[in-house]
């Protein structure tokens, strides 16, 4: 099974090697070039040693012959070799750059399911770290592959046009040394697959905690992430120890069979010279031969080794890239130009793990212009519901309809443009506090933007910062508040105004004055939209059309503010709860 899956992921590899099959032709021709340049001087070396009769008796013309002949040669296989690395480096670094450019588009097309049960860590280092080996193993096997096959077979060929019986001796002892190199290759590939496995997962910790660092800072969490950081490092300690055992101990013991083979060439190629049936020039050629057979096994058996470590992590960079994508829209999906922001769910089920229901039988209907407040304990299904909104998962049974329309039957991209999002979590990206808000609106004017930053309040803190607009925001915000990071989250939903938007404790890091301002701006900004609003602070959601109350996944209760307390039921307790200090 493993030698199976081995095999297709060569196949995959050769895939993308097929497209630059002419720089590969190229390396292939400058490779044959390369080894038959080399072999030739030994033979001109045999030659020259044949001119050297005895002491005064040296035809220095023919040596001097025989001298520009080598430097020729040593010319060109020089060039030969410097054009063959460069077309090997084209061929490796346009195939990495085309499976990472394939893999980064097949992340971006992953449902959010897969990025919700894998460690982001886990996937950087798919992309990064075990890339970056594959191009490593691919490099050294097409420096080093192809003229040491090509290489073992000219040697071959020389020996045999100079003496059959010395390569049928070479030829007997060649497989114990392909014995030795494929038993240790099986070892390897396990052990660095447990190796990227293992790095990646190091990789994942670190992220998190570096991420983090406040969080475990607060809660004297030091001890235990070091504690923790350390077990997996001893772990990768150990495999990494045990892969480079298994690779380390593949040149020892060819280089042993190598000798072996030297050896049997001398001392056969001794007793020829010696009745005669080979000259010295000759069995100096045959040893410089045997020596050159040999090196390639050397050379292919560190390149399998590097190649099991390429494949192991190319393996895992083809995991990700073959995992289902999200389902793609129908090809007659309807592009949702503009909606009046009409919500209707029906009998709506759904679930992250099958035999763990959340919900079942949801049932709402939205009309147009409504605020819809949505409230309930954690892990009730406030967000879940959110994310089935947005189609950022689908529902299991039952179906959600914008103008009478299933979402299912709407394209994505269409369904999301006429959302506005404002999550408690804020996302920003490196670059400037105008790039970060016009992220919904790229041809947005200075005018509109500035605008929308007064409407939210942000204008006055963005004035302040060292270039304005033109600041330089840190990756994910890191040198802004996160009050502030919250103000140009919603300055983007400011610029767009779609006719919906999902407001998800919008402002729960802005100061209580603030936020006040803001409640207003958003009440102007929600005249005539359809809105979701989820709040855990019920002062805020007040003034909502309608407010529902779920628990378990279910709504419970539904109404608005003043009839929920006259109900006297599950919100009232939860609305009390929250005043019964004041």
């Amino acid at each position: 099974m493993k030698k199976e899956k081995q095999t297709q992921t060569i196949f995959k590899i050769l895939k993308y090697i097929k497209r630059y099959w002419g720089f590969l032709g190229i390396s292939i021709l400058l490779s044959a070039v390369t080894v038959v340049c080399s072999l030739y001087l030994p033979l001109l070396t045999g030659d020259a040693l044949d001119l050297i009769i005895e002491k005064g008796q040296v035809d220095f013309t023919g040596v001097f012959d025989i001298l520009k002949k080598m430097g020729v040669m040593v010319v060109l296989t020089a060039f030969a070799q410097w054009i063959m690395n460069v077309c090997n480096n084209k061929i490796t670094y346009n195939v990495i750059r085309d499976v990472r450019k394939e893999a980064f588009a097949k992340l971006e097309r992953l449902p959010l399911k897969y990025l919700d049960a894998h460690a982001h860590g886990e996937v950087v280092s798919r992309l990064i770290t075990d890339v970056d080996q594959f191009a490593d193993g691919l490099l050294m096997g097409f420096t080093q592959f192809f003229s040491g096959i090509l290489t073992i077979f000219g040697t071959l060929f020389f020996m045999f046009a100079i003496s059959g019986r010395i390569t049928i001796a070479v030829v007997v002892l060649t497989p114990l040394s392909l014995v030795v190199a494929s038993f240790i290759a099986k070892k390897t590939f396990s052990m660095f697959k447990l190796q990227s496995e293992t790095r990646g997962e190091q990789t994942s910790f670190i992220e998190e905690m570096v991420g983090n660092q406040k969080v475990v800072q607060a809660f004297s969490r030091e001890d235990e992430t070091l504690k923790k950081f350390d077990e997996i490092n001893d772990r990768l300690e150990k495999c990494s120890l045990k892969a480079i055992f298994f690779s380390s101990i593949t040149n020892p013991s060819t280089r042993f069979v190598n000798s072996l083979v030297y050896a049997t060439v001398a001392v056969i190629g001794a007793f020829l010279a010696i009745s005669g049936g080979i000259s010295i020039g000759n069995l100096s050629a045959l040893l410089a031969y045997a020596n050159q057979y040999t090196k390639p096994f050397n050379e292919i058996s560190g390149v399998v080794t590097e190649l099991q470590n390429a494949l192991a992590c190319a393996r895992r960079v083809f995991e990700l890239m073959e995992e289902e994508p999200e389902i793609p829209d129908a090809i007659d999906a309807v592009v949702l130009e503009q909606t009046d922001g009409q919500v209707d769910l029906e009998n709506v089920a759904f679930s992250y793990v099958p035999e763990q229901r959340l919900m079942e039988g949801l049932n709402l209907k939205v009309k147009p212009g409504q605020r819809i407040a949505i409230v309930g304990p954690t892990g009730c299904g406030k967000t879940t519901l959110i994310n089935l909104l947005m189609r950022f998962y689908d529902v299991k049974e039952g179906s959600i309809k914008v103008n009478d329309i299933d979402i299912r039957n709407m394209t994505r991209k269409s369904l999301r443009n006429n959302y506005g999002m404002v999550l408690q979590e804020t996302w920003l990206r490196s670059g400037t506090i105008r790039d970060n808000i016009v992220m919904g609106k790229p041809d947005a004017t200075d005018e509109e933007v500035i605008a929308a930053a007064k409407a939210s309040h942000a204008h006055s803190f963005i004035k302040r910062l060292p270039e304005g607009y033109d600041t330089i925001v840190a990756e994910d915000g890191g040198n802004l508040s996160q009050g502030q990071k919250q103000l140009l989250c919603i300055t983007r939903v400011m610029l767009c105004l779609p006719p919906m938007l999902i407001l998800d404790e919008a402002t729960s890091s802005i100061d209580t004055r603030t936020e006040v301002k803001i409640q207003e701006a958003f009440a102007r900004m929600m005249k005539g939209r359809t809105s979701f609003i989820v709040a855990h602070r019920l002062s805020t959601i007040r003034e909502a059309d309608v407010i529902l109350v779920m628990k378990d996944g279910n709504i419970i209760e539904q109404g608005s503010h003043n009839e929920l307390l006259l109900q006297n039921g599950f919100y009232a307790k939860l609305y009390n709860s929250q005043f019964a200090l004041v």
